[in-house]
């Protein structure tokens, strides 16, 4: 099998498996194991694979700004947030931070909700006007653009005097053992400290997202009460469930 084929089928392997092995690829591609270590290196360089000690997981999506993402999987955001409406209830104080998937949810809100938002999210803070009688607390700090929410010393300092019912965590990637994980430090403190002072946290999470990492950790996996997603395998989910997460599919 000539490199480009099997590099090839490693990446086929991984997107169907989302992890893999090094020391299985070379049993199953019947080549040397540092020969699988010379192709995920250089899958990894190029951009296609996230390498880790014992093998590789997959890159998942790429990191793109907060208008652009807004149009991806957008039905299936849409179908996820339905999901996780069933866990607000009247009188709540709940966490809500940024992500489209977030944006969508509070966009299906009804109008009669009773209770307390509390958001460091200019764009979820903006789709609440029409609430009444929800009660949004806006956190300050510096706008990361890129996501469309503030952070920083400012906003890590705010939360100290808060506690919440319920955080619904944006997700960038997660995996079972790894956890979960954001490309930017500033980004993974403020999510740290946010789901600390909450009750119980949910992460809506489009399968695209599932078994794979970024370079900033926030917390274990299993920090998630709830992991609503789609269309994954049984295998998978078993995965998430051995976490102790409920998943709701």
């Amino acid at each position: 099998m000539l490199k480009q084929e099997r590099q090839q089928k490693i990446i086929d392997i991984l997107d169907e498996e989302h992890k893999v092995i090094a020391s299985d690829l070379s049993k199953r591609l019947s080549v040397s194991e540092d020969t699988i270590r010379r192709d995920l290196k250089e899958l990894d360089s190029q951009g296609v694979i996230k390498r880790v000690h014992s093998g590789a997981l997959r890159k998942g999506p790429p990191v793109e700004d907060f208008s652009t993402r807004q149009n991806i999987f957008h039905e299936s955001k849409s179908n996820l947030a339905s999901k996780a409406l069933d866990f607000i209830k009247d009188d709540m104080v709940i966490i809500i931070d940024g992500s489209t998937t977030n944006l969508q949810l509070v966009n299906q809100l009804p109008l009669s909700l009773k209770g307390t938002i509390i958001t460091n999210s200019p764009p979820i803070a903006m789709a609440l006007t029409n609430h009444q009688d929800v009660e949004v607390i806006m956190i300050g700090g510096t706008l990361f653009k890129q996501s469309m929410v503030n952070l920083g010393i400012d906003t890590h300092e705010a939360l100290n005097n808060m506690r919440a019912d319920l955080y619904i965590m944006g997700i960038y990637k997660i995996d079972p053992e790894i956890g979960i994980s954001v490309p930017s430090l500033a980004e993974a403190l403020v999510k740290r400290k946010m789901e600390s002072i909450s009750n119980e946290t949910i992460g809506m999470v489009t399968k695209d997202k599932l078994d794979t990492i970024s370079n900033h950790i926030v917390c274990p996996s299993n920090h998630l009460t709830y992991l609503i997603t789609e269309g994954v395998n049984e295998e998978i989910k078993k995965l998430y469930e051995k976490q102790k997460i409920t998943i709701i599919d």
